[in-house]
């Protein structure tokens, strides 16, 4: 009845000298009404204000008693309805506190015991569209400040490039001496020793641990760029002296500036040119983180893809050896960067040191850590069996990168809960 308001519950509302009545309008939906503002209403029911009218939302017998306030906790429990949310709550919070490493595992998993979709995927490059959707999220997320917080740690910078091109390169002495059959397993991982940083992984892990993703881009896209042009002489100093080491340049530029550059310039451009694009990349920076988690674990996935006929034929203790010898070399990596940090600092005027800072500290640590796959495949290539088996040679660099990035989301994890420590205990 358009002249009539009928009574919900008892005590669910109270009318003043009620006057009501429904909106001609026929786009306004029928089951709204709109009562006049000298009405006292209850705080039971939601209300939206609109000019100075208020419109009641429509209860329904269906609405979970939560929705519309009070004791709707208690009413549930009364009735018995079981909290399944809560019994699915802590196995959520692990899925997403643990979702980069637990996203690279699973790529693993897939690609050993499925690999036809993995190589299909490799076919059409999904995993080049994976690097740019990451840098894509990169200039997305990069705001103005951050630009001038990389610009002003220009000498971390300059330190993690001289730690990237080499002074890590000269550990591949080290892994020369080291024996181990076939041989190819020890000199791959001798190549990837001499390459430059992640194009992805680096800067993905920084953002996640808050660390200065700006720093950790121009570290990443400055020394492959460079990489290019040292990579050659690296090579061909600690491992074949005498052997000749092309590097395809221009192709190796080319898909740099395609699969970093452009990406990071187009979200860049999109953040400040897209009225509330900004706002809404700032508010929703862990989905954002997610994705970017998601498209990281592509590469493991296309990779042990690819790599499983060679997994096949290797003898597992012999592969095993070779992925310890792999955990062992980053582990290395790790500690001589952070040591490096360590003594760097203390030289430096101490506590007031650039170098000091959590956010430089921590993309300086990963992003020097890490070694690129994809320039490796490339040198390897060039090299036409200079060195050994071409497969045999990439396989151990494989299980390199894929470990080097797993152990450092486990490390960023662990970085995260250890801030994330005080403030629950404060909560508490």
């Amino acid at each position: 009845m358009a002249g009539t308001l009928q009574t919900l519950t008892p005590n669910s509302l109270f009318l003043s000298n009620p006057t009501s009545f429904r909106l001609r309008n026929p786009s306004f939906p029928s089951n709204y009404i709109v009562l006049s503002t000298n009405l006292v209403l209850s705080k039971r029911i939601p209300s939206i204000r609109l000019n100075n009218f208020r419109i009641l939302t429509p209860i329904r017998a269906t609405q979970n008693p939560n929705q519309i306030g009070g004791d709707g906790d208690k009413f549930s429990n009364n009735l018995g309805f079981p909290k399944v949310l809560d019994f699915a709550k802590p196995f959520s919070n692990f899925l997403v506190d643990n979702f980069l490493p637990i996203a690279l595992i699973s790529g693993v998993a897939v690609g050993y015991l499925n690999p036809s979709l993995g190589c299909f995927a490799d076919k059409y490059k999904v995993s080049k569209f994976s690097t740019v959707a990451i840098f894509l999220i990169s200039g997305l997320t990069l705001r103005s400040e951050a630009i001038g917080a990389a610009a002003e740690a220009w000498p971390v910078g300059l330190i993690g490039l001289i730690s990237i091109l080499l002074l890590t390169p000269s550990f591949s002495r080290l892994i020369v001496q080291l024996h181990l059959q076939p041989q190819e397993f020890v000199t791959g991982l001798a190549v990837f020793c001499c390459m430059p940083t992640t194009l992805s992984s680096g800067v993905a892990l920084t953002q996640l641990a808050g660390g200065n993703s700006a720093l950790a881009l121009a570290m990443t896209v400055i020394s492959n760029l460079l990489g290019i042009l040292i990579v050659p002489f690296s090579v061909s100093r600690f491992l074949a002296d005498g052997v000749g080491v092309s590097v395809p340049t221009e192709q190796l530029f080319r898909s740099l500036v395609l699969t970093l550059l452009v990406p990071l310039l187009v979200g860049k451009v999109c953040r400040e040119s897209i009225k509330g694009l900004a706002e809404f990349v700032d508010k929703n920076r862990k989905l954002l983180s997610m994705i970017s988690a998601l498209c990281l674990g592509l590469v493991p996935w296309i990779q042990v893809s690819r790599s499983r006929p060679l997994l096949l034929m290797v003898q597992p203790v012999v592969f095993l050896v070779a992925v310890g010898m792999g955990m062992a070399l980053h582990l290395s990596l790790l500690a001589f960067n952070i040591f490096l940090v360590r003594v760097l600092s203390a030289v430096s005027n101490g506590d007031q040191s650039i170098l000091t800072k959590k956010e430089n500290a921590t993309a300086f640590i990963l992003v020097a850590s890490q070694k690129t796959l994809p320039v490796t495949v490339a040198v390897v290539e060039q090299l036409q069996g200079a060195l050994g088996e071409t497969g045999l040679l990439i396989l151990p660099c494989v299980a390199a990168h894929l470990n080097q990035i797993i152990m450092d989301s486990f490390l960023v994890n662990f970085w995260l809960r250890k801030e994330c420590a005080p403030i629950k205990s404060k909560a508490a």
